[in-house]
């Protein structure tokens, strides 16, 4: 990987690990979606949602991880493109993520907008558990379910090298 393939983020930024079901938006469906763009929906845990609302910085790195399919693991780079808002998904009740409680004037769930960079090689959780760097990783410990997690400049370094 060289310099310009990953994304452009300022000394502030901080990096992050965003899981989807690739059934749902894989980085085959972001990378083709307008300007790469699309809404990050569906996160319906309070410390994913306060991470996305309180800790992202539109220009954070991302690594977009495949998750609930036959071999989840990283398979993309990402950035943070937009601001936070309300979800839409919590006020639709045909949508899996409709949640009744949520109303319009006091949303509980929020998005931001993600920007594929680029598809890497998936790195499996297999190949990420045994390199040294990544043994903190927070999708690599016992019983982490959050869709969003942080990750340290240390580890994310080390994933952009073993990609």
């Amino acid at each position: 990987m060289t310099l310009q393939d990953t994304p452009r983020v300022p000394p502030s930024a901080r990096y992050w690990l965003m899981k989807s079901e690739p059934d749902e938006c894989s980085i085959d469906d972001a990378l083709a979606a307008p300007g790469a763009t699309v809404p990050w929906t569906g996160v319906r845990n309070y410390q994913a949602r306060n991470f996305l609302r309180d800790a992202m910085q539109v220009g954070d790195g991302v690594l977009f991880y495949h998750s609930s399919c036959p071999e989840p693991g990283i398979a993309g780079i990402a950035q943070v493109a937009s601001g936070v808002r309300p979800d839409p998904t919590q006020f639709d009740p045909a949508s899996p993520y409709y949640d009744p409680q949520s109303r319009d004037d006091a949303p509980r769930w929020l998005l931001r907008d993600v920007q594929a960079v680029r598809k890497t090689r998936l790195l499996s959780l297999a190949e990420m558990r045994q390199h040294p760097a990544l043994e903190n990783m927070r999708v690599l410990q016992r019983g982490n379910r959050l869709s969003i997690t942080p990750v340290e400049p240390a580890e994310w370094a080390a994933v952009l090298q073993m990609l």
